[in-house]
């Protein structure tokens, strides 16, 4: 990949200590432009949800739920033996449909799947037929194996796993543990992937990299979004460790797109690149975001490409992260098309633009009521709460904010609360549905050390919680600024939506 022209950034090909030199010193926000609204009109049209309801059809809603009553039976996703080999005995009788297609990988810590949806909406545009591999999901468990866009439809669901089903018993018998829920989610989706058939794969991993189950592809682009702590018991507590993990999606001859990422794990991501010959392009030199501006639900967004300029590109998400999310999800589709090795040019703009602007992502800084207007976001970890409190604070212009939040118990709770503080005049603290939820009053008791107990309800469910928060809200009077931030998990977010009448 070529430095921007007029630079005196290294050369990708100076060595290993140059890189990181500039890997380190580089400015993090790249000029952003903090400006008045403007509304850009586009082809794309206002961006549409894809969360799909429960299946209208009786007979199709039963076979969903005894297919969703199987999969619960198996090792739930925080439950791992960290191997590979049950994945690959299931795709090796399966004939290998992992291989028959190439794949964009994507690993890291927050953004994944956001980026996931905006290179599915790129690859798309150019009109390559897509297949998309996301996780958790907000509502439904098809939303996580999408074809051209678009979740897949329950039937198919349900014929995909019968499919297959014969040959995941047939592994359950061959190996120490039976494949887990993730594993056999992960291989219907490639089944699905190949028999639909599918141009490019867009996967995101589960957790980690080198054994996730999502590793037994070998990504032509391999993408790692900002690294940070989570899931420290399992990946590492330093992010350097956690990189050290995530790194092994990298695989020989590939190209790496690098977002921003702390020094140390950047050392890391760029020394696994060395080793395997793989060619990285990385947030703030190769590419990046040059200027931004708020917008009319979203921002208007200048984006540095591998091949050049992208100008006037709407995004109809809010916050900075997002935008750094545009501008990793741009490089990674031209250099699936080679722009920047085999060629110079950039992508078509008014292509790029229509993507762009067609862009969803749903449960992350989603406006879901009106009057007082109530957001969905499913921040769970510090990092995204941080990047999830400064989009509220440039995108909404809120007069009393009041949070709920729902946490599960194996997260840095104290660390989300913390970054919400700020923002937040008042929190309700609830529980979600998950067996992993944290309870209402051991979430409480945090909260109070955070806000103080003048500032802190409780209603240990949801929908009491809504109904408080919402009173609590609407104290501002009609057409004052008062809000509703939901957080702090994406299965409180995914009830919420439903209670708010979202799928």
């Amino acid at each position: 990949m070529s430095d921007n022209p007029g630079t005196d950034q290294p050369d990708p090909l100076d060595s290993f200590d140059e890189i990181i030199e500039a890997e380190t010193t580089r400015d993090p926000d790249l000029a952003v432009i903090e400006a008045g609204s403007r509304t850009l009109r586009t082809q794309g049209g206002p961006p549409q949800t894809d969360v799909p309801a429960r299946p209208e059809d009786p007979e199709v809603d039963k076979a969903l739920r005894e297919v969703e009553a199987e999969l619960a039976t198996r090792w739930g996703e925080t439950k791992l033996e960290p191997s590979v080999s049950r994945i690959s005995a299931l795709m090796d009788v399966l004939g290998e449909p992992q291989r028959s297609y190439p794949s964009i990988h994507i690993t890291g810590t927050n953004g994944k799947t956001s980026t996931a949806r905006m290179i599915e909406a790129l690859l798309g545009a150019f009109e390559l037929r897509t297949g998309r591999y996301t996780s958790p999901h907000v509502q439904s468990i098809t939303e996580r194996i999408s074809l051209d866009g678009a979740p897949i439809s329950a039937e198919r669901f349900v014929e995909t796993y019968q499919d297959i089903k014969p040959y995941i018993e047939m592994v359950d018998g061959q190996q120490e543990y039976r494949l887990s829920f993730f594993e056999v989610l992960t291989g219907m989706a490639y089944a699905a992937f190949a028999d639909a058939p599918v141009d490019v794969a867009v996967v995101e991993v589960g957790m980690g990299g080198s054994w996730d189950a999502t590793n037994v592809i070998d990504g032509d682009v391999a993408v790692v979004t900002p690294i940070d702590l989570d899931h420290t018991d399992r990946l590492g507590e330093t992010p350097a460790a956690i990189a050290g993990e995530k790194s092994g999606i990298i695989k020989q001859d590939a190209t790496v797109i690098l977002a921003q990422q702390p020094v140390d794990a950047a050392q890391v991501l760029l020394k696994k690149a060395v080793e395997v010959d793989a060619t990285v392009a990385r947030e703030g030199l190769e590419f990046g975001v040059v200027a931004r501006q708020v917008a009319v639900g979203g921002q208007l967004l200048t984006l540095r490409g591998l091949g050049g300029e992208y100008p006037e590109v709407y995004l109809p998400l809010h916050g900075a992260h997002q935008a750094h999310n545009a501008a990793v999800a741009l490089a990674a589709v031209e250099a699936f098309f080679g722009v920047g090795a085999q060629r110079a040019e950039p992508l078509d703009i008014d292509t790029v633009r229509k993507a762009f602007a067609a862009v969803s992502s749903p449960g992350r800084l989603e406006v879901v009521r009106r009057s007082p207007t109530v957001v969905l976001d499913a921040a769970h970890n510090p990092a995204g709460a941080e990047a999830t409190a400064e989009a509220v604070r440039e995108a909404f212009d809120f007069t009393r904010l009041i949070g709920v939040v729902g946490a599960s118990g194996d997260k840095n709770v104290r660390g989300v609360l913390e970054a919400f503080e700020p923002i937040f005049a008042e929190v309700v603290v609830t529980q979600n549905s998950s067996h992993r939820a944290m309870d209402a009053d051991e979430l409480a008791a945090i909260a109070v050390e955070v806000f103080g107990d003048e500032r802190v309800q409780v209603e240990p469910r949801l929908p009491d919680a809504l109904e408080a928060a919402i009173t609590l809200a609407e104290e501002e009077g009609e057409f004052a600024g008062g809000g509703v931030l939901v957080t702090g998990s994406v299965i409180t977010v995914g009830e919420a939506r439903l209670l708010l009448g979202k799928g």
